[in-house]
């Protein structure tokens, strides 16, 4: 029975993955997914936090110290599980998947882009709720961006915007 709703849910993600790698393909998408992927990466979330937490307000500055310890403590379940569950990128898995320039290598589950964004914006969202119109449309194209650039199954993706949420909301909570 399990090995069959695994197979089910395999077969579900892969479709999804399908649809969004390249079924939406469009140029004015190429170009901003492109870039907009980058806002997940390791230089633009350590900068903007530490940007932040330099040069906001105290309430702003403390928000951005709060994002960029959930975003330390989130790359500890990330690099576990990418040594657990070395699971294949779906470019390198799966033919005719679109991809773009310098693809990365490494294990696809979860998704780091994707637990970095939310763990940096979540604390912001809790913190200052007008904060969640613009910031949680920009962690969701992050995420979506690493489907549509090939990169990531959609399971990947909701993996590591659950592990990038549960560690700012574990952040905030514990704050002193």
């Amino acid at each position: 029975m399990l090995p069959r709703i695994f197979a089910k849910f395999n077969q579900a993600d892969r479709s999804l993955f399908i649809k969004i790698n390249t079924g939406l393909h469009r140029r004015f998408l190429n170009n901003l997914l492109v870039y907009a992927t980058h806002l997940g990466g390791a230089t633009f979330t350590i900068s903007a936090c530490l940007v932040g937490w330099y040069f906001l307000p105290k309430n702003w500055a403390i928000a951005a110290l709060m994002s960029l310890t959930a975003l330390a403590v989130s790359h500890i379940p990330v690099a576990i599980a990418k040594k657990a569950y070395p699971r294949l990128r779906p470019y390198l898995a799966l033919p005719g998947t679109r991809t773009f320039r310098n693809p990365l290598k490494d294990h696809s589950f979860p998704s780091g882009h994707t637990t970095a964004i939310f763990s940096v914006t979540v604390p912001f969202m809790i913190l200052f709720p007008v904060m969640t119109l613009p910031l949680l449309p920009i962690a969701l194209t992050v995420g979506l961006s690493r489907i549509y650039l090939g990169l990531h199954y959609p399971s990947d993706v909701l993996a590591g915007g659950l592990i990038g949420t549960f560690a700012a909301f574990g952040t905030v909570a514990l704050w002193p």
